[in-house]
């Protein structure tokens, strides 16, 4: 389901971290290297195409920007933000250390990507990472129209993880 998803199989070994209401897997975790060895640093990746869509449209609206210059003002949220890098950090560390300290999203200091803020957030729950949970909560529901891809006739196929 997740490369109907993505349109491509997905980079590395991944398992599911979070589904949808629909069912369906939303977010994935990535092993640390792929199967050649090299880094792959993106430890949860949004899936979704209903999903990935709507974050692209508040990130064609500013919001990144705005975040960025809210993090260097508000050093509750800085600290807040920077915690939620270090959580990033020891989640990926456990299934394999990487020489990169950079986790996702532009984390610790900046916004880059709010799709990765995103799958942190909905991979490991509220409270972790502030603005991953300020992005959630301006989405709308993706999954209340059902699947976002076409769930084959009497199932998934054989050898992928139901819905």
């Amino acid at each position: 389901m997740v490369e109907r998803q993505l349109g491509r199989a997905p980079r590395g070994s991944c398992t599911v971290a979070h589904r949808c209401r629909c069912g369906l897997p939303d977010v994935i975790a990535t092993a640390p290297r792929l199967a050649d060895g090299s880094p792959f640093p993106t430890l949860f990746y949004l899936t979704c195409p209903r999903a990935n869509s709507a974050i692209g449209t508040l990130e064609a609206s500013g919001l990144m920007a705005r975040m960025t210059e809210r993090i260097a003002a508000n050093p509750g949220l800085a600290d807040r933000y920077a915690a939620a890098h270090r959580d990033y950090l020891r989640r990926r560390d456990a299934l394999g250390p990487l020489p990169t300290r950079e986790s996702a999203g532009g984390m610790p200091t900046r916004v880059k990507c709010l799709h990765a803020l995103v799958a942190h957030s909905l991979a490991v729950g509220p409270g972790v990472n502030p603005l991953g949970d300020e992005t959630l909560e301006l989405l709308p529901e993706w999954g209340a129209a059902g699947p976002c891809v076409q769930v084959p006739a009497g199932g998934v196929p054989a050898g992928e993880v139901p819905a």
